[in-house]
């Protein structure tokens, strides 16, 4: 028998330790910029500044701004819902998941991991996101 190497995935993610700390302090300030109600703004200004300039900076950017979206647009469904009372509890779950994940994903940028999201549509794509 031979010993095949493991198959490596289309998007070969950059090794953590390769990820200068500049471009982890960008990624992470993404990522939590949403906590200063800058919810949109933060990761979109982060990704228009940086998007040229530092590939990993513009992934993790790009994936918070995507997320933000995803949580605003689950935050309006859960709003209307809140007339058949589920809403409320709707709004409480999405934020507690936008707050986790968001923590979660900001402490993998810091160890300079490309993180992905859960339950995020992926509507700013992104010059490697052709294949997606």
């Amino acid at each position: 028998m031979t010993d095949n190497p493991p198959a490596v995935p289309d998007e070969t993610p950059s090794r953590p330790e390769d990820v200068p700390s500049d471009s982890r302090g960008w990624a992470v300030a993404a990522h939590l910029l949403p906590f200063i109600s800058l919810a949109i703004i933060g990761p979109l200004f982060v990704w228009l500044i940086k998007r040229d300039e530092d590939e990993y900076v513009e992934d993790q950017a790009r994936e918070a701004l995507n997320f933000q979206l995803s949580l605003l647009i689950y935050g309006i469904v859960s709003a209307i819902l809140i007339i058949v009372i589920i809403g409320i509890l709707l709004l409480v779950a999405v934020a507690i998941f936008g707050l986790v994940w968001s923590i979660i994903a900001a402490v993998n940028a810091a160890n300079g991991v490309r993180y992905r999201y859960p339950l995020t549509m992926r509507m700013v794509k992104g010059p490697s996101s052709d294949s997606e």
